[in-house]
């Protein structure tokens, strides 16, 4: 039986996205290796990175990667064989990961690493016995580059287990230029302006707010930003360790803020109907195609969204530009994730890569291709492609140990992880019917109850 997970603080960056100084981000972008026999090493890199040779050594990677993500960090992986001689394979993962490393590892057949991209996972992970400590090289590497809530955030009473490879800031709304030059609407501050820009790109004959509802996560990340703006931090620790009841008034708050946008069907594309048969992808996609008369305005999610738009023709930072998830209380909030690189062999093999991934040279090689954001503070700014991401990577960077994590991802994945149950499911019937507050707090209460105890 898994024990109840440990929940770990999650993350809060009161910010504004392009008002950040270079600063917090060392290191040198130029220094390039050239892979050898036995160890390898890059003498120019303040971030030095030695590995094993492991010449004929095959090491399977498991992730939900698909797309463009898959084909990014394929890159990381290449540069880890003609560095070490090792093949390494990338396994497609399905969500919800815990579900499908279960069945790998019930058959005999665990990859030896896995991407985990919920704090639970990795603590679920732990309690069953999969996961493998993190070893002396890839703990210099964590040591040298990672703020400690980062190393926290890997670490199970006490033992580091995980090494947090990718990041995101998922406080973020991504507009269409166009659009907003059309309606004359400007870059809105708080909640209350964000509502009056959508009604006045209303007005202008575009449909203001793309949700991805098809995709209970991104409803998740809705409410989360809402309700650390509104409640507050301390608040937002309670709920996220279940140490306070999904039928707390602040909940209702946070919700009644929520149905003032979901509540208006002419503000979602394709009302509250198209918007649940909407996926991510989607609806980035189709708010910046169509010209000046895309589906959608605005969409909110992280700094990921950079790799759906770069499917489209829009240019970041022009036709397509981003803004700070508005503020609900007296701050902007910003809510972090990530994605954790776990043992699940102890084998030589997989212990080099946790130090790989834990290294400055592997997160640069991500951050050159384009949507990604490491927590890695060594990592030169200048390795992103555009200003957009570099500002984004260096808020994330800049605030240290003052961040607070997803909170869906810190709970059991039964609850804050899974298609069609738990938060996701729940959160998705208040998109359709939002008028029903206190029902979905019921019913979020109820859920959140069962997986804290199992």
């Amino acid at each position: 039986m898994r024990t109840t997970p440990r929940m770990r603080r999650a993350a809060l960056v009161c910010t504004t996205v392009g008002a950040l100084a270079l600063t917090g981000c060392g290191g040198d972008s130029d220094g390039k290796d050239k892979p050898g026999k036995g160890a390898a090493k890059d003498s120019q890199s303040p971030s030095s990175v030695v590995l094993p040779k492991l010449d004929g050594e095959k090491i399977s990677v498991a992730a939900v990667w698909t797309g463009p993500e898959q084909a990014n960090f394929t890159k990381v992986l290449d540069e880890f064989e003609k560095r070490t001689g090792a093949t390494v394979t990338f396994v497609p993962a399905q969500d919800p990961i815990v579900n499908f490393l279960g069945t790998k590892v019930a058959g005999g057949q665990p990859p030896d690493v896995a991407m985990i991209p919920q704090v639970g996972a990795v603590q679920q992970a732990v309690a069953k016995k999969w996961a493998k400590p993190v070893g002396p090289e890839a703990k210099a590497q964590l040591s040298k580059n990672y703020a400690k809530v980062w190393q926290d955030l890997g670490a199970v009473d006490g033992t580091q287990y995980g090494v947090y490879f990718k990041a995101a800031n998922k406080s973020l709304v991504w507009y269409n230029a166009q659009a907003f030059e059309n309606a004359g609407a400007s870059e809105p501050k708080t909640w209350k302006d964000f509502l009056t820009t959508a009604e006045t790109i209303s007005a202008s004959g575009v449909t203001p707010v793309s949700v991805a509802g098809a995709d209970g996560w991104t409803l998740t990340d809705w409410f989360e930003n809402v309700y650390l703006s509104q409640a507050g931090p301390e608040k937002y620790d309670q709920l996220a360790k279940h140490e306070i009841k999904w039928t707390d008034p602040s909940v209702k708050d946070a919700l009644t803020t929520l149905a003032e946008l979901f509540g208006k069907p002419a503000l979602i594309a394709g009302g509250a109907d198209g918007a649940l048969q909407t996926e991510f992808p989607a609806s980035v996609t189709q708010t910046f195609t169509g010209g000046d008369q895309p589906k959608g305005a605005m969409v909110f999610e992280g700094d990921f969204v950079s790799i759906n738009i770069a499917q489209t023709e829009a240019k970041i930072g022009t036709d397509a530009k981003v803004f700070p998830f508005p503020a609900v209380g007296a701050d902007a909030p910003v809510v972090t994730g990530g994605d954790a690189a776990v043992a699940l062999k102890d084998s030589k093999g997989a212990q080099a890569l946790l130090t790989w991934l834990a290294s400055t040279d592997a997160a640069r090689i991500w951050a050159e291709a384009g949507g990604f954001i490491s927590p890695n503070k060594s990592l030169d700014a200048a390795a992103y492609p555009n200003d957009v991401q570099r500002e984004m990577a260096q808020a994330l960077v800049a605030a240290g140990d003052d961040v607070r994590f997803d909170m869906s991802d810190q709970a059991p994945q039964s609850f804050g992880g899974t298609p069609g149950k738990g938060e996701w499911k729940t959160l998705q019937d208040f998109l359709k019917n939002p008028k029903d507050i206190a029902g979905t707090q019921a019913k979020l209460e109820s859920d959140a109850a069962k997986a804290y105890k199992s």
